[in-house]
């Protein structure tokens, strides 16, 4: 298998769920303009990461990837024991994280996509940050008692990690989320996360 990624992009999440696996797998680091190069294109007409190519099959849009990759490597467990109940649950935390934490990113990345005065721009990125931190909120909660979004890990944590790394680049206020924190940190030590962010050249 084959992934395309852009470093600190949420094709990271797909890089460390790859690393979870303990599977030999490839990588290929793309800058922002190589995701528009036509070679690419051919991969993912939209210009996105992440992609990967397994063989003769490509597949884009990272829920789907996630999905994929656990069932590729089901020893892996990033889906759970096997049952209904934990990969629902696991897909529920990882639907989370990429209909609702994510998104809430765009206005901070790209405040001009939402408004076209540039004097508002820090009233929609204030915004922004206040949504963010209540879904946060959410995950802190949610990660009182457990160490793991659904309770074992599974491929929701490498993206709502990756949603944290965004946090501490775009103000967003973490304080006082003390689980949450503290997840950040296992992630940190974590030697498939450091593996994949040198890798990536983000370590």
């Amino acid at each position: 298998m084959k992934l395309y990624s852009k470093p600190g992009a949420c094709s990271t999440a797909d890089h460390i769920a790859l690393q979870w696996t303990g599977q030999p797998f490839q990588v290929q680091v793309l800058t922002a303009a190589e995701t528009k190069s036509p070679e690419y294109l051919k991969i993912n007409p939209t210009g996105a990461v992440p992609a990967v190519q397994d063989g003769d099959f490509v597949l884009t849009q990272n829920a789907a990837i996630m999905g994929y990759i656990a069932d590729r490597y089901p020893d892996a467990k990033l889906a759970g024991d096997g049952s209904p109940q934990q990969r629902a649950q696991a897909a529920r935390w990882l639907a989370f994280v990429n209909s609702d934490l994510h998104p809430a990113f765009k206005p901070l990345f790209g405040p001009g996509q939402f408004i076209h005065d540039e004097s508002k721009y820090d009233a929609v990125k204030q915004a922004a940050r206040k949504r963010l931190r209540g879904l946060f909120e959410i995950a802190d909660r949610q990660l009182a008692d457990k160490p793991w979004l659904a309770g074992f890990r599974s491929f929701a944590d490498p993206y709502l990690y990756i949603t944290l790394r965004w946090a501490a680049n775009t103000g967003v206020d973490l304080q006082g989320l003390d689980h949450l924190i503290a997840f950040k940190q296992r992630m940190d030590a974590d030697p498939g996360v450091q593996a994949a962010l040198k890798a990536e050249g983000l370590d």
